[in-house]
């Protein structure tokens, strides 16, 4: 474990990280409130943290003066790609896909077709995990615009691509 925050002798100590600039103390000590804050949170914030408090002539009991939390920094999806794998001809198969460079957790991909002729896709046709969608004997009438959203708990993106078959 890294120190990054420290009250010492009166004296509040802050440890050259790159969190520095963006953490401390969230009250005055002697509020006895030891709470921290995290400003303009990244990705790489995400770990263990631990307090560790001990009181002069205080009698040290290890398992009473620790406090562990897990944080994760949610990171919202990129804007995804959007792509047409096969030939878009009368009787073909074409697949849909939709990726995302970016995101934590990993996004969900909803594929659907967008109005006059809306329509919502289910599996086995859309796999929401790697975000394909399988379009089989394919019609004149499937032709239209269909838009991907990747969603996590931090957001959603969209793309969209025309299929003119």
């Amino acid at each position: 474990p890294v120190q990054i925050l420290a009250y010492l002798g009166g004296v509040v100590k802050v440890e050259e990280t790159d969190l520095k600039p963006r953490m401390g103390f969230l009250y005055p000590i002697h509020s006895y409130n030891i709470s921290m804050f995290i400003n303009d949170t990244r990705e790489q914030d995400s770990g263990q943290y631990m307090c560790s408090v001990n009181v002069v002539d205080d009698t040290i009991r290890l398992d009473k003066n620790i406090g562990i939390i897990n944080l994760t920094v949610l990171v919202p999806p990129a804007a995804p790609t959007c792509q047409l794998h096969g030939s878009a001809i009368v009787g073909a198969n074409v697949t849909l896909s939709c990726s995302s460079k970016k995101g934590k957790p990993s996004p969900m991909y909803q594929w659907q077709r967008e109005p006059p002729t809306l329509q919502v896709f289910f599996p086995p046709a859309q796999d929401r995990t790697r975000g394909t969608l399988k379009l089989t004997n394919l019609s004149l009438e499937m032709s239209g615009v269909y838009v991907c959203r990747a969603e996590n708990q931090a957001g959603s993106k969209n793309c969209s691509i025309v299929l003119e078959v």
